[in-house]
């Protein structure tokens, strides 16, 4: 077992394992640790806990101190140049006619490097951008091209629910999500329907995929052939969530399908769900 203590940099970014060096440091604790990138002022959201040292990849590195009064002010002025910093940066962009869209400027808390994220459709040959920025602000420039999802994350908005993004409010890492399971869902496979405020399939569709699954198991799928109390028959449509079927009957086949409960029928040939060629092609940039 190792103690350790789990550190934000962002609001609602990754936690990172740090050594608490021996202090013991209360959530919402600030701290400066070295990381990968420089020193770095970060706030504590796991408080000091021993977990299995199989669950860390590399030695910890241990806290330096505790953030004071001096550190405050100093990561405040680090915000404020980062945000003239972007503002260049973004000018520098539109002289050199880039396409590619500016959407945070991050100083590290040593000054050591100034980190630029953007989003693009392709490949950006920026060495010349680069090497003006790096004249202006005479320190380290890295440009770090990211995703819509993580646009989303740093810019935050609304949803379609009329809430705000759970990207920027409690989500640290993303789920991943498919096609499938908006149709597993009995969503409807309209991208408006479906894609969330960065254009991409809604995060949530997670939220309740597992009790879908569950569900699954004990609900015949539309196409199944079943047993009914009045014949066999095949099911047409399936609401798991009242756990209602309606099932064209054999000996009806012209008929309106009948509605049964899932402990009404038993599945003689279940159905499958399945992604059509045509759906993942219509749908390809939503994953």
């Amino acid at each position: 077992m190792v103690e350790i203590i789990g550190v934000r940099f962002r609001p609602v970014g990754k936690i990172y394992y740090f050594d608490p060096a021996d202090m013991k440091i209360d959530r919402g604790t600030n701290v400066i640790v070295e990381t990968a990138r420089g020193v770095e002022y970060g706030t504590v959201v796991i408080p000091n806990r021993e977990i299995d040292s199989s669950k860390i990849s590399s030695p910890l590195k241990p806290v330096i101190r505790i953030a004071n009064a001096r550190d405050d002010a100093h990561l405040k002025d680090n915000i404020a140049r980062a945000k003239d910093a972007f503002k260049i940066c973004e000018k520098k962009i539109a002289d050199y006619g880039l396409e590619m869209k500016l959407v945070d400027a991050e100083y590290t808390f040593d000054n050591n490097k100034i980190l630029f994220y953007f989003t693009a459709y392709g490949r950006i040959d920026f060495r010349e951008l680069v090497k003006d920025l790096a004249s202006v602000f005479r320190t380290r420039i890295e440009l770090r091209q990211i995703g819509v999802r993580d646009e989303a994350k740093y810019v935050g908005g609304l949803g379609v629910c009329g809430n705000p993004l759970c990207c920027a409010t409690f989500l640290g890492d993303f789920q991943p999500v498919s096609i499938k399971m908006a149709k597993e869902q009995s969503l409807s496979l309209n991208p408006t329907k479906i894609s969330g405020t960065c254009g991409r399939l809604m995060c949530c569709l997670k939220y309740e995929q597992d009790a879908y699954e569950d569900l699954m198991k004990s609900t015949p799928k539309t196409g199944a052939f079943v047993s009914t109390p009045d014949g066999n028959g095949t099911v047409v449509e399936v609401n798991l969530i009242k756990g209602e079927l309606k099932v064209r009957l054999n000996s009806a086949p012209e008929a309106v399908p009948k509605t049964y409960t899932r402990t009404q029928v038993k599945t003689i040939k279940d159905g499958r769900i399945v992604v059509t060629k045509e759906e993942i092609a219509s749908l390809k940039n939503l994953e």
